[in-house]
């Protein structure tokens, strides 16, 4: 049994070298070469999280109502997600308001808010990318004369490539339906 061991750690290797080497689908986001910054400090492409189907949207840490919600609804999403699957989905909210949102007050936000860092990343981008990237996920906001933002409210969920798969305008509650494409998703991956 100690013999195979070596090989059977050779063989994952291998494996995710070729999915690494994989050419991502033209329609996948991670086309789209930005790097995100998450509550830890550290800068990432977004390419990287290639290989795990994700729940993503995108926020900022100063808003007082629906970012709260949309946050709560990506954790009853989650929750809502047949076991052990969930533990594949990670969830992923990018703020549109890097001027304010640093990593500290990323940080600062996701203990507020509870959140399991097993699962969750926050992220920011720099100012020049964040608009862009909201386009590529097809939300949309504008920042009000009082710095607040008015925004677009959605969950979005992408497969393991990158590609959009279903996204959901419900808040507050848990989509059925969208929980059903996740559990669809998550079981071809």
């Amino acid at each position: 049994m100690k013999r195979l061991a070596p090989w059977l750690l050779l063989a994952l290797l291998l494996a995710g070298q070729a999915f690494a080497a994989t050419p991502l689908p033209p329609d996948s986001v991670y086309q789209f070469n930005v790097t995100l910054t998450d509550q830890d400090g550290h800068a990432r492409p977004l390419a990287a999280r290639r290989g795990q189907v994700q729940l993503v949207s995108m926020i900022y840490t100063s808003c007082a109502m629906v970012c709260p919600m949309i946050v709560d609804t990506m954790k009853l999403t989650r929750k809502a997600v047949a076991e052990p699957a969930r533990d594949k989905l990670a969830l992923l909210a990018v703020s549109f308001d890097p001027e304010r949102d640093n990593v500290e007050a990323l940080r600062n936000y996701a203990a507020a808010r509870r959140l399991d860092m097993r699962h969750w990343t926050l992220a920011r981008t720099e100012a020049k990318d964040a608009r862009p990237l909201a386009a590529l996920f097809g939300l949309q906001y504008r920042q009000l004369p009082d710095g607040d933002f008015n925004h677009s409210s959605e969950l979005i969920l992408l497969d393991a490539d990158g590609r959009i798969v279903a996204r959901t305008t419900i808040i507050g509650r848990v989509d059925p339906a969208f929980v059903q494409a996740i559990d669809k998703t998550l079981a071809t991956h």
